[in-house]
């Protein structure tokens, strides 16, 4: 499942989100995913009534048992200043009423963990610090929230992979067209951060992408540190043969 939300109805823009969106879409059908079960939800398709029905109801009939399901959000972020809960933000989504447009993280992560997949992939090009990139916060609010819950369990079988820790914010690269952990996640995906028999791990991705997007950042005078949380250990991804 990709979504990707660019231009938002009532939110200032998320950069590049949408070719974010499509570009991993692009990808998976070239690691080998039937494009039939690749459900896209890109720009003002995204909303939350469709974001609820794909995972809570299309996903749990159509994933098989022991099978993997990759889920990539691209576009912005917010968090709740009182609580620290952390959302995605639709593209009919309002920051001043996140509990009610919104779509709450750990929901995310409790939808997907009780699926009947052996594994699930969870990769957010998102921030949820408030204070710019792509995060939105409700107008009044102070720009950064100072605790943000975006944490998965770690007996999760979810692997999170995070474009920037909870009070950071993420850019992007112009050249390229993406935001930078897009970018260098599906570089690492497509073969470069494989290991010497083929397969490319959690870890293994991981390793590779930090460091490149922290230098990224850091040119433009921005911290920037990707996360990865969750069923980790030893966790293959793909394979080359």
């Amino acid at each position: 499942m990709v979504v990707g939300i660019g231009k938002y109805s009532d939110v200032p823009e998320a950069q590049f989100a949408e070719r974010d969106a499509q570009a991993v879409r692009n990808h998976l059908v070239a690691l080998g995913f039937p494009e039939r079960n690749i459900k896209s939800l890109i720009g003002s398709r995204a909303t939350k009534g469709n974001l609820e029905a794909y995972v809570e109801d299309w996903l749990p009939r159509n994933v098989k048992d022991g099978g993997r399901v990759f889920f990539f959000f691209s576009g912005h972020g917010a968090p709740d200043p009182e609580s620290g809960q952390a959302y995605l933000m639709p593209w009919d989504g309002n920051p001043s009423y996140l509990n009610k447009t919104a779509y709450p993280l750990k929901k995310l992560y409790a939808k997907l963990g009780s699926l009947k997949a052996k594994q699930v992939i969870v990769a957010l090009d998102a921030c949820f610090s408030g204070a710019g990139g792509r995060s939105v916060l409700a107008k009044g609010t102070r720009p950064l929230v100072t605790k943000v819950d975006m944490d998965v369990a770690p007996d999760s079988k979810l692997v999170l992979f995070a474009a920037a820790a909870a009070r950071e914010t993420t850019s992007t690269l112009e050249e390229q067209g993406h935001g930078i952990f897009t970018y260098y996640f599906l570089r690492g995906l497509g073969g470069e951060a494989k290991d010497g028999s083929g397969a490319v791990t959690a870890r293994g991705l991981f390793d590779y992408l930090k460091p490149k997007v922290q230098d990224a950042a850091s040119r433009q005078n921005r911290d920037q540190t990707p996360m990865l949380e969750g069923a980790t250990q030893g966790a293959e991804l793909f394979r080359f043969n």
